[in-house]
């Protein structure tokens, strides 16, 4: 039986490779994303992000290991200091309620904490990637939440969204940065 402090230098080691694998991904990833902007000279990010986002989430064992695990903040402060290099605007919003919200039926997006008891979203999410509008329209439920995103700082930031059409929530363009 071993002493509930114990570490041993097996497990030094495993956690620094570990350690070194996540920072590798991170770097990588924001690297992706800001060289993705650079190519099609796109001038601002957008992180939705709440703070303590991963406390006391309840998605099942197994996705809950997975999911705490991955490296957000992280990820956020690689691609804020890349854009920093690269003279791309990063914005960083809170993103409450943009995923159960509809973009489509333009739904009140409350702040964290300041819900009214009587909100309720006009459309669903009826599964992994999929929401349904209130008049059943089924759109990318990623997309959806990335609109009320943007939703949530076009009015601060002055910018239009008239290029965010039901058809790119309907079907919309992927990007894929894994490709070479």
């Amino acid at each position: 039986n071993k002493p509930q402090g114990f570490w041993s230098k097996k497990l030094a080691n495993i956690t620094e490779k570990r350690n070194r694998q996540m920072r590798d991904a991170v770097n990588k990833a924001a690297k992706l994303v800001v060289n993705h902007c650079l190519k099609y000279r796109i001038g601002r990010i957008v992180f939705g992000w709440n703070k303590g986002q991963k406390d006391g989430i309840n998605i099942g064992t197994k996705n809950n290991q997975k999911f705490v695990q991955i490296p957000t903040a992280k990820l956020k402060e690689r691609i804020n200091q890349l854009c920093e290099l690269n003279g791309i605007e990063f914005v960083e919003t809170e993103e409450s309620y943009t995923s159960q919200a509809s973009f489509l039926d333009d739904d009140f997006l409350p702040k964290i904490g300041e819900k009214p008891d009587s909100w309720k979203p006009s459309g669903k999410r009826i599964k992994r990637g999929l929401y349904q509008t209130k008049n059943g329209l089924l759109v990318n439920a990623d997309i959806n939440g990335a609109a009320n995103i943007l939703r949530k700082v076009s009015t601060t930031l002055r910018f239009s969204l008239k290029g965010v059409s039901r058809g790119s929530l309907i079907m919309p363009l992927r990007v894929q940065f894994w490709i070479a």
